[in-house]
């Protein structure tokens, strides 16, 4: 699949981002492979125009190159790769073959590995600790200072990291060991496009999980022994040999299986200039049980108990947080498990069951009634109602037929159908779904991007905040004490009395375990998580979190006619009896005639004569006339459908019928006389009609505040027809395919990033790719449409107000995320640096504040989506 920032990024990049005015000099082009953005294209430029002697710098982001035009007299390249490296950014000799010839790389995180030069290769990493977007950006910052790495996709609700790399500058085991001296396991490492990578991935989660579970067990018994046995020293009697009893229950705790991994991820995050969450936790952890050990030989306060309570609601909080972001991403889960395991096939006229990763296209497979449909295919032999609401959201079964497709893990109600296979393994419509959740939950939001600068420097930033705390409390204790007597009064863990290296202790381990960098980067990518989840369940896929920030601001959606306000088939609009006859009697001697002919519109007069449950003789001696109608004997009376020169020709007065026939033809409708004999009967009119829910979607949107465009080939009349009938606001008529593009960029000159495309996908996917947000509807089993950001599965109406209203809950969600991290950290890490916080209630207060956002994500599913029925 493409990237959706692809063309965006590539075009504005066409200019190579021309920055000065060539001058005579030499050229050299520099390789910066860390060069993924504007904004490291801008401060590339700005450290090469510092030197003396350059007169021009040109960026190419799609090819991390800058071109540099200079005076040799004055520099040389040597000077300029010295000014690039001080900016910080690597310079390499590049290598055609290890270039991305793709997008930009992206912040983000994404499935699409398409335009990666041929000779680099793909590596995938599982890393089940890479939980936020905090661990993310650590992983990337480690990745991308390898000389060979030429693109880092992260997706935390995989826990996966994508790799580009060039081969002969470095190989798996190495960006393995990358992501390990950054502080994180690696569960498994593969090769990707070998059929092997992301294998087993729940088992591996699951394995996290049992594994995180048995360090809380191993922490939480000790540190309950400890506690207890504190309750009995402070309150009861004095216990002897209380601080050496404490110490051998809180090693363990600490010190092996409970806290080890968080030291060790502590130690080598720092060993590669970058901090983790773990960093804080070992700083707060580490020092009070060192400290307590002082007790031994010299009085004093034991801070052990403090030190294990702090590793165990640490691991505690990391076990709940991996939990609850697993109901968060569950979707895909749940995608997973919805495909059959094996599939019953036609082989040299037997009946063979085989799993269903060995179905080939071109296999006939038997499903019986209650079985899933194995793969995509097409109904070779059969009739049933086929459950397709996994697809589409709708529960109401489809009727299903012969030359039907039907979608793979869809369910067979009745009958036993025969089904040709057309899309096996990776090209399923499930797998398809599957790749556009995951592309959309490890996407980033526009929003996040402030966010992810600001968490970048908060730990460094809160070890600071930590250690100016220490400082300020041992040196002026007797100034700050007074906040201490007044905090008193109503905290009882606050002591006025203590020492002065006490309080410090305490504040500064306060500040540390309090801090939550992972509320922060839980914000976004859980609400994203929860989001495209629910979107998938009811057939809205969103392509990006991009899409959805755009989504919910859209002031005006434009649609195409044919196939998204109208049903896009011709069906019976209107019968006009003449004066003796009735309507059914004039539509069922229509019908009648019409069976023997194959023009779509007389089908569709026989199938509206079916659907009214009329019976509909037998005609003879059936004729069709070129360019007038068709005649045929029916009852033994001669019955003539077609124009009014037809009747004209056959002597047939139909004076009575002009005013019903020019309101018809005035209403975009397409009529058709009828004559019984020598009289005529009356008039049938077909038209391409508005689908059921239109009026209610366009209502709804109204609702919203959103203006409605209709937008359609047909001529001012027929479209100002369907436009009234439907509610539509405005209406673009007679608009050629490639006058769509313009038309919506008229618009967008009105509504500057407001604008929506609704359309079909194909004839569409110019004006689509041109609105702010395209919108891809009915694309059935085709889900993968390059050209929308937004692909909603089936062909109602009323999934497009569904997706805005997904989009502005799961935004809506993302800000309350963002903000609530950022006030508890705004309002705890102060309380904490002035002494009023506990460390043991400060890490409780952190465990709370992941907890919350991953919870305040997941009651995103109580959002109201539907679309009310309005008349």
């Amino acid at each position: 699949m493409k990237d959706p920032h692809h063309d965006h990024h590539a075009g504005h990049s066409e200019s190579c981002h021309e920055e000065g005015h060539n001058s005579h000099g030499d050229h050299t082009a520099l390789h910066i492979p860390g060069m993924g953005s504007d904004h490291c294209a801008g401060i590339v430029s700005k450290s090469l125009r510092e030197i003396e002697g350059v007169s021009d710098v040109k960026t190419d982001i799609p090819s991390r190159r800058a071109h540099v035009t200079f005076d040799p007299s004055q520099t040389d390249e040597q000077a300029m790769r010295s000014a690039v490296e001080k900016a910080g950014y690597n310079v390499t000799d590049g290598r055609d073959e290890a270039e991305p010839t793709g997008a930009e790389e992206e912040e983000t995180s994404t499935v699409d590995h398409a335009g990666h030069a041929a000779g680099s290769r793909q590596a995938r990493l599982i890393v089940p600790g890479m939980g936020s977007d905090h661990c993310a950006g650590i992983v990337k910052t480690s990745l991308r200072r390898l000389e060979a790495v030429t693109r880092v996709d992260t997706n935390i609700s995989a826990h996966r990291a994508d790799i580009t790399f060039d081969p002969s500058l470095s190989d798996i085991d190495t960006l393995r060991r990358t992501v390990e001296k950054a502080g994180y396991d690696v569960a498994e490492a593969s090769e990707l496009g070998t059929g092997s990578a992301g294998a087993g991935q729940e088992d591996i989660e699951e394995r996290y999980l049992a594994q995180a579970i048995r360090r809380v067990w191993i922490a939480a018994i000790p540190t309950t022994v400890i506690m207890i046995l504190m309750g009995v020293h402070m309150f009861w009697f004095p216990l002897p040999g209380y601080l050496a009893i404490i110490a051998i229950l809180g090693f363990p705790v600490v010190f092996l299986y409970g806290g080890w991994a968080t030291h060790r991820s502590a130690f080598r995050s720092l060993r590669n200039r970058t901090a983790n969450m773990d960093v804080l936790i070992s700083m707060g952890s580490l020092p009070p049980y060192l400290i307590g050990l002082v007790g031994f030989v010299y009085p004093m306060t034991s801070f052990i108990e403090m030190a294990a309570t702090i590793m165990t609601f640490h691991l505690l909080g990391r076990y709940l947080e991996t939990r609850a972001k697993g109901r968060a991403s569950q979707a895909i889960s749940k995608l997973l498990t919805l495909g059959a395991k094996t599939a019953t096939v036609l082989r040299d006229g037997e009946e063979t069951e085989i799993p269903v990763a060995d179905v080939v296209a071109g296999d006939v497979m038997i499903v019986r009634p209650g079985a899933k449909i194995p793969t995509d295919g097409e109904i070779v032999e059969g009739n049933s109602h086929v459950d397709e609401s996994i697809a589409t959201g709708e529960s109401v079964p489809v009727e299903k037929g012969p030359g039907a497709s039907v979608i793979g893990a869809t369910i067979n109600k009745e009958g036993m159908l025969k089904v040709r296979a057309t899309r096996v393994g990776a090209d399923t419509f499930l797998a398809q779904v599957i790749r556009l959740v995951e592309q959309a939950q490890g996407s980033r939001v526009p929003i996040q991007e402030f966010a992810d600068r600001m968490t970048a420097k908060f730990v460094p930033a809160v070890i600071v905040i930590a250690l100016a705390s220490f400082a300020a409390w041992f040196m002026f204790p007797d100034q700050l004490r007074p906040i201490l007597e007044w905090g008193a009064g109503f905290l009882p863990w606050v002591d006025p009395t203590a020492a002065p290296i006490i309080l410090a202790l305490l504040a500064a381990i306060a500040v540390l375990v309090i801090a939550c960098p992972c509320a922060l980067g839980l914000a976004t990518p859980t609400a994203l998580m929860v989001g495209s989840g629910m979107g998938a369940e009811r057939g809205v896929l969103f392509r990006s979190g991009e899409a959805v920030q755009t989504l919910k601001d859209v002031k005006v959606v434009v649609l195409d006619k044919t196939g998204t306000i109208t049903k896009g088939e011709p069906a019976l609009a209107a019968v006009v009896p003449a004066e003796g006859f009735s309507e059914d009697e004039v539509l069922t001697a229509a019908a009648c005639v019409e069976t023997g002919s194959e023009h779509p519109l007389g089908q569709a007069i026989v199938e509206g004569a079916r659907e009214r449950g009329l019976d509909i003789p037998t005609v003879e001696d059936f004729k069709a006339v070129t360019a007038r109608g068709v005649q045929g004997t029916v009852s033994g009376k001669p019955v003539r459908v077609g124009s009014r020169r037809f009747m004209d020709e056959n002597d047939i007065d139909v004076a009575a019928l002009d005013e019903d026939l020019m309101r018809l033809e005035n209403e975009g409708k397409t009529a058709m006389l009828i004559a019984i004999g020598d009289r005529s009967a009356g008039i049938v009119a077909v038209a391409d009609t508005i689908k059921p829910d239109s009026k209610g979607a366009i209502a709804a949107l109204h609702h919203m505040g959103i203006r409605t465009v209709m937008i359609t080939g047909d001529n001012e009349r027929t479209a100002r027809h369907v436009a009234a009938e439907a509610g539509i606001d405005d209406v673009l008529a007679g608009v050629l395919p490639e006058g769509k593009v313009e038309e919506v960029r008229r618009l967008q000159k009105e509504h500057p990033g407001h604008v929506a495309m609704v359309g079909d996908g194909i004839n569409d996917a110019p004006a689509l790719k041109q609105a702010d947000v395209g919108i891809a509807i009915g694309a059935g089993a085709d889900v993968a449409i390059e050209a929308a950001g937004v692909t909603l599965v089936s062909g109602e109406l009323t999934k497009v107000v569904e997706a805005v209203r997904l989009s502005r809950a799961t935004f809506r969600k993302i800000v309350e995320n963002l903000f609530w991290a950022w006030f508890y950290n705004a309002a705890a890490i102060p309380i904490a640096a002035i002494g009023l916080l506990h460390p043991m209630i400060g890490v409780i207060a952190m465990v709370t504040s992941s907890l919350s956002v991953v919870g305040n994500s997941i009651l995103l599913r109580r959002a109201k989506l539907e679309v009310e029925n309005r008349k």
